[in-house]
C-alpha cells in the first residue's frame, strides 16, 4: 500500500465504529487510497493454568479474524480493494499506538465519536489527550451519529 494513502480504522463494538469504517472505507475510494483495519485482544483475565489461557486466546484471535473478514468485505464493496488486516493483543491505546509507530503505510487515523452523554469514548478521549503527541499521523473523528447518507455527502 506504500504510496497510497491509507486510513486506519480500529474495528472494536461500538455502533459508533461503523460510521468510521464506512468514512474511512468511503475516503479511500475518493482518493484512491486504501483502509487498514485494528482489531485488538485485550488479554485474558483468568490465566491461572496456561492450557486455559492459551485456548483463550486462540478463540479470542479466531473471533477477531472472522470479524474483521466481514468487515473487510463491507470496506472493499465502498473502497474497492481489499483492506489491510491487523490484529494485536493488549490494551487497545496503547496497540493502536505501536501499529501507527510500526506501519509507515498508515497515513491517516479515522474514529467515530461515541455520541451518547457518557462522553466521545476512550479511545477519542486518550487520543485528544496527552497520548496525541504520541502520534506520527493526523486523526479525523467523525460524528458517531451520522448516517450513510451524511456520510456520503461529506467524502
Amino acid at each position: 500500500m506504500s504510496g497510497r494513502r491509507v486510513f486506519l480504522v480500529v474495528v472494536d463494538d461500538t455502533p459508533e465504529m461503523a460510521v468510521a469504517l464506512r468514512y474511512a472505507s468511503r475516503r479511500a475510494a475518493a482518493t484512491g487510497g486504501g483502509v487498514a483495519l485494528l482489531r485488538v485482544i485485550e488479554p485474558a483475565e483468568f490465566q491461572q493454568f496456561a492450557a486455559i489461557g492459551a485456548l483463550m486466546r486462540d478463540e479470542a484471535r479466531a473471533e477477531a479474524e472472522m470479524l474483521l473478514t466481514r468487515f473487510a468485505a463491507e470496506v472493499e464493496a465502498v473502497a474497492g480493494a481489499v483492506p489491510t488486516l491487523y490484529v494485536r493483543e493488549g490494551q487497545p491505546r496503547e496497540e493502536l499506538l505501536r501499529l501507527i509507530a510500526d506501519e509507515p503505510s498508515i497515513s491517516q487515523l479515522v474514529l467515530a465519536a461515541d455520541p451518547g452523554p457518557n462522553g466521545p469514548g476512550p479511545l477519542v478521549t486518550a487520543l485528544t489527550g496527552r497520548a496525541v503527541a504520541r502520534l506520527r499521523v493526523p486523526v479525523t473523528i467523525v460524528p458517531g451519529s451520522l448516517s450513510d447518507r451524511q456520510i456520503d455527502l461529506i467524502s
